[in-house]
């Protein structure tokens, strides 16, 4: 599966952004779904993961409460709601699926994720 991640770009402190990923082929609904976000200097840092069905979601510490994960599968399609930006949130963000798991499964490893996309620049000014 292929995957190209948009909807970055320059907001202010407090601002939102959508983020979304768009996959190819046809068994999107066969892959859990995640976004992960690394700043510079950083490692890759887990952001949210959404179910192969969108019924189960997780969030890092950082972002619970801020931002929104959901899919849709007819469009083949994740996306990241963010909300309440800070400066800290400001980072090259990836999505990622990953195969061959449970319809309820979250993924949080960034290693056991088997396709990435290009990521998307999100800069948050203070």
């Amino acid at each position: 599966v292929q995957l190209q991640a948009s909807g970055g770009g320059l907001v202010q402190a407090g601002g939102s952004l959508k983020l979304s990923c768009a996959a190819s082929g046809r068994t999107f609904g066969n892959y859990v779904m995640g976004w992960f976000r690394q700043a510079p200097g950083k490692e890759r840092e887990f952001v949210s993961t959404v179910s192969r069905n969108g019924g189960s979601t997780r969030y890092g510490d950082s972002v619970k409460g801020r931002f929104t994960i959901a899919r849709d599968n007819a469009r083949n399609t994740v996306y990241l709601q963010m909300k309440s930006l800070k400066p800290e949130d400001t980072a090259v963000y990836y999505c990622a699926a990953a195969q061959i798991r449970s319809v309820g499964d979250t993924v949080v490893l960034a290693a056991s994720y088997d396709y990435w996309g290009q990521g998307t620049q999100v800069t948050v000014s203070s």
